[in-house]
C-alpha cells in the first residue's frame, strides 16, 4: 500500500522531448535535433530518451552570462 499523503505531486527532472519543446517553445524536430547533438542533456532509459530538466538548469544557471 502506497503511504504517501493524498495529493502530493512527485516531480522528476526529466521530461520527454515532445514536453521539452512545448516548455521551450521550440518545435519538437528542433528539440530531436538538439538532443541527438548533445546541445541538450538527455538521459536514454529503456528505450526512451529523455531530457535532464535539472541538468538544464544547473547549465543555465552556471552560464556567465547568468552571473
Amino acid at each position: 500500500m502506497d503511504d504517501r499523503p493524498t495529493g502530493q505531486v512527485i516531480m522528476w527532472p526529466l521530461v520527454t522531448r515532445e514536453r521539452f519543446a512545448e516548455l521551450s517553445g521550440l518545435d519538437e524536430g528542433v528539440v530531436r535535433g538538439m538532443v541527438e547533438k548533445g546541445h541538450i542533456p538527455s538521459v536514454k532509459i529503456g528505450r526512451h530518451r529523455l531530457v535532464n530538466l535539472a541538468l538544464v538548469t544547473r547549465e543555465c544557471l552556471e552560464r556567465e552570462e547568468w552571473a
